[in-house]
Formats: C-alpha cells, structure tokens, sequence
C-alpha cells in the first residue's frame, strides 16, 4: 500500500448517508465526544474573551468528517463562546464578536454531503456562524500565523499521515505480514508505528503552534491507550481487536485462500492507525513547544456496539452492523488498494466472521480515547 502523500486522497470516512456511511455508524466517536463534553467546554472557558476585545472569533474543527458529530463538536464551541462573551464583559454598547468556523479535512473528504446540510444545522442553532471548508492534511499548516482562537480535533489523530516506510520494506522486519494492523505484531513494525506517530504529532502541534493567537485552546480527542499500556488494545474484549485485527485479518485470509489475492497483496495493505499512550502525547506536546497542557485525560469509553447485541438478535443482522461500522471508516482506503469488486467481497467475509464469532456475539467491551486541552503560550 502507497506510503506517500496519494494517502491524502484515498484516507476518508465513508461519504453520503447509506448504511455504510459514516454519517450512520459513528455512535463510537459519538460516545466519546459526549464523553469528552465537559472538559472542552472547561477549555473554552479558559479563554480571556471579552465583548471589546476582537470582533471576529475563528474556530477550526480539524478532521471534520461527515455527519451529526460535526455539527456537535462546532456546537459545543458556538455555544460555550457565546456563553463566555456574554458573562465577560458587561459593556452593552459593545456588540458581541462574530464567528467563523472552519471545517477541514482531507480532500477525499465528503465535503458536499457537509455543506448541503450546514444551512439547515446554522439556521437552526441559536447562535450564528459564518462557515467555510479547508481541504488538506493537519499534519501541514492549513492557515496564517495568529489565525484561529479554538482549534478542535475528535477521533482523528490516531489516522496518521502515512504507512510507515519501513514497514512496505518487503522481506525486512518490519514487513507487517498476514496482519492488517499493528497490534500482535512484531516490536519491530510497531516500533515503526510509534516513530511515524510521533513524527506526526509534533509536526501538528509545531503547525498548530503557528496558527493559534496567544491563549487560544486546542482540544485534542483521539483514540489512546493509558499510561504504561505497551499493547495497543488493553481489553481482551475490546471490539478493536475485530474491528482491526482478528475479523479483518481473517477476511483478508479468506481473499488469499480463495485464490483472489496474493500474500504479499494481502500484506502490502496496513491500517495507518496508531494508538499514542499519555506519555507519548505529553512528550510531543513538550518537544514541540508553544503549548501548555492545561489538562488530559483518560475517558474508558462503553462500546455503542454492546447495544446492538441486545437490539439485534440474530447473528447475521449483526455480523453485517460490524461490517457497516468497519466499512464507514476504512472502505475508502480500502477500495483504492482492491478495487470495488474485491472490497465488496472481503466486507461481505468480515460479515459472516464476526457473525460466526462467538466473542463478539456475547461480550461487552471498552475502548479508551484521551482528550487533551492546552493552551497557546
């Protein structure tokens, strides 16, 4: 699989509104942004706004996807601001600032199924907002020096720019075979996972670092694991481990098995997720300079899916809400590697293995992301 910059252009969430879209299967980064609800409020309220102060504020939901969770996230902002500027200066001959939001995400992004529902989302909102789409990568600089006031991330960062070269080093070992992702692998892939990570958050907090004004807030969410955790999943039950690794890798077997795919196809294609402990998270942000952690934490996250065993009671229905769930965040990617024909097919064999599996079946299972608010300095 491609390591190089055509990443950009293949790396999105599942576009338009069917039952594979991401607009329908993001109940996981849904629970953890209501999760998360409180402490990037606390993080707006950490700004020193005032009705005199400036007359525009610009807010940059980074990695917006597609969907319901955007318009929360830019929600949860608006409102808080608002909030904010109305208790901070009692100045009534001041007018209260406007606000510019900027949505941004990959060019592959579905950004025409987010636009045609923002005038309806605006209207309705009891605060207004001027909005614009910024296509391109957060691992670069997306606007001028001093720009924005509030910059949010949520599920996103654990994306990381690229596959790891090392790891598309056939023969090396650091060649991820028979494996999709990277967790049962050998130290020396995820060595290379954890190099590339951190490669990629200093350089977004470096880029980030240029683009927030003095005493704005970035609010990162993403996919973690806590302090001390070597493994990426630390559940044995965590659905992670089907969603990415046993399910996947058994699908993709079954391509191999059936004569529609070689090995080294099946291995040439790796998942550029990785899950940054605090450590690594802390580390980046002090190396990178410019931002102060005002506060991070652990969020132990229910998996929505544990509600679809009780709400689905056959494992066929199931099976095929895994495969939706799965195929809204990876079949973009995934499509480009096999074509339509084969990723129909391997999503059809994800289906009848996680409808076969009897841990899925039965288990109930967690995921942990961290969220982090900080301060430009």
């Amino acid at each position: 699989m491609d390591s190089s910059r055509s990443l950009e252009y293949v790396l999105s969430m599942q576009g338009g509104d069917d039952d594979v879209s991401y607009a329908k299967n993001s109940y996981g980064p849904a629970a953890a942004l209501a999760s998360s609800k409180t402490m990037l409020t606390s993080a707006i309220d950490s700004i020193k706004l005032t009705k005199g102060g400036s007359s525009l504020i610009k807010i940059a939901d980074l990695g917006c996807a597609v969907g319901d969770n955007t318009f929360s996230t830019v929600d949860t902002v608006i409102e808080a601001l608002s909030r904010k500027v109305t208790v901070s200066d009692g100045k009534s001959d001041q007018p209260e600032p406007e606000l510019e939001v900027f949505f941004s995400d990959l060019p592959s992004n579905d950004f025409n199924t987010l636009f045609r529902s923002l005038e309806d989302k605006v209207n309705s909102s009891s605060h207004k907002y001027f909005a614009a789409g910024v296509p391109g990568s957060f691992y670069g600089r997306l606007f001028p020096k001093g720009e924005l006031h509030v910059v949010v991330t949520t599920s996103a960062l654990q994306w990381l720019s690229q596959v790891p070269e090392k790891v598309m080093e056939k023969g090396s070992k650091t060649w991820n075979k028979g494996r999709a992702w990277i967790q049962g692998a050998e130290g020396e892939v995820v060595e290379a996972y954890a190099e590339q990570s951190d490669k990629d958050l200093v350089q977004f907090l470096k880029c980030r670092k240029e683009e927030i004004v003095e005493g704005g807030v970035l609010f990162m969410l993403m996919g973690g694991r806590p302090s001390g955790l070597v493994s990426q999943v630390s559940d044995h039950d965590s659905r992670l481990r089907h969603l990415f690794t046993i399910l996947m890798d058994q699908a993709w077997q079954d391509l191999v098995d059936e004569g529609l795919i070689e090995e080294e196809k099946r291995d040439g294609f790796n998942i550029p997720v990785y899950l940054r402990s605090t450590e690594e998270i802390a580390s980046a942000v002090d190396r990178s300079g410019g931002f102060r952690i005002e506060k991070m934490e652990v969020l132990k996250i229910a998996d929505p899916m544990n509600a679809k065993q009780q709400e689905l009671k056959d494992p066929e229905s199931y099976g095929l809400a895994m495969a939706n769930s799965v195929q809204a965040g990876l079949k973009p990617m995934v499509e480009a590697y096999l074509g339509p024909d084969l990723t129909c097919k391997l999503f059809k064999q994800y289906a009848i293995r996680a409808a076969a599996n009897k841990e899925c079946l039965k288990n109930n299972s967690f995921y942990y992301m961290i969220a982090v608010s900080a301060i430009r300095v």
